[in-house]
């Protein structure tokens, strides 16, 4: 009874070794790079903040978590590699592939525009970090925290809670703005338009009495007067509200003045302040 159940077993091993093995070589890998995950996640920030003496830098938070994910993506395509190696077949069609060059620098080429590109960029993204986990930035139209640099993509945090996805080649080749890279507190800008014919000189001194703030005229056009009134430092969280509450106490000094109604607050020509 036992020589029968050993020699199946040792049938079963024989007719689906190839598909055993590259189970085994899979599942190793993802625990590997489970453990290896874990281990980086919890005693890399303990040592970095050790090493640093103080708390982990954005600098350091962004370079830890992208090596721990480059990491964990290289032991996992290790272990499919290594899986695959056990197919006789596959073995041979990536060996006649590697041979020809040609061939060779086409997938390479194919592939590195997809989804290498932004690879490639994550990882200058990492080292020349022109935003960091915990930065403030504007990207195009969209404006919040950086959350998370990943591999291939960058999350932002906006104001309202929301999540912004954004491909790293994009914000690689794209223009930003960082409110937080140099310092930690962002200039406040609000922009107040005048109707044509209102006194200027007056409009702007009545904004500095009542602001404390520089008043310039930003731009003059036939259709009114931009001003641009600015105000205290204020950490990039608490720009939008202290943006809107600024603008709402120009506007109603302007009216207390005469110098803007409020059919004038909204117009076809860009009054809204």
């Amino acid at each position: 009874m036992l020589v029968a159940q050993l020699g199946s077993v040792s049938e079963f091993w024989e007719a689906n070794d190839r598909w055993l093995s590259a189970l085994a070589s899979v599942a190793f890998a993802l625990g590997l790079a489970f453990l290896l995950n874990r281990a980086l996640s919890r005693r890399g920030r303990t040592i970095a903040q050790a090493v640093m003496r103080g708390e982990l830098s954005p600098e350091a938070d962004t370079r830890l978590r992208f090596v721990r994910r480059l990491a964990y993506a290289t032991i996992i395509g290790l272990g499919v590699a290594l899986a695959l190696s056990q197919f006789t077949g596959i073995n041979r069609l990536a060996a006649s592939l590697l041979a020809s060059g040609a061939i060779a620098a086409a997938v390479v080429g194919f592939a590195a525009r997809q989804t290498l590109a932004n690879l490639v960029a994550g990882i200058m993204l990492a080292i020349t970090q022109p935003i960091r986990v915990g930065d403030w930035v504007w990207f195009e139209d969209q404006y919040g925290v950086v959350e998370d640099v990943r591999l291939n993509y960058t999350f932002l945090r906006t104001p309202g809670d929301q999540r912004v996805i954004i491909p790293n080649e994009k914000l690689a080749s794209g223009i930003l703005r960082n409110d937080t890279l140099g310092s930690a507190s962002v200039e406040l800008d609000v922009q107040v338009w005048l109707p044509p014919g209102a006194d200027v000189a007056r409009a702007i001194e009545a904004l500095q009495d009542e602001t404390g703030q520089e008043v310039t005229v930003a731009e003059a056009v036939p259709w009114g007067v931009r001003l641009a009134v600015g105000g205290e430092p204020s950490p990039p969280p608490e720009r939008g509200a202290r943006e809107a509450a600024l603008r709402l106490q120009a506007v109603r000094r302007l009216q207390a003045e005469g110098l803007l109604s409020p059919s004038d607050e909204v117009g076809s020509k860009g009054f809204s302040t």
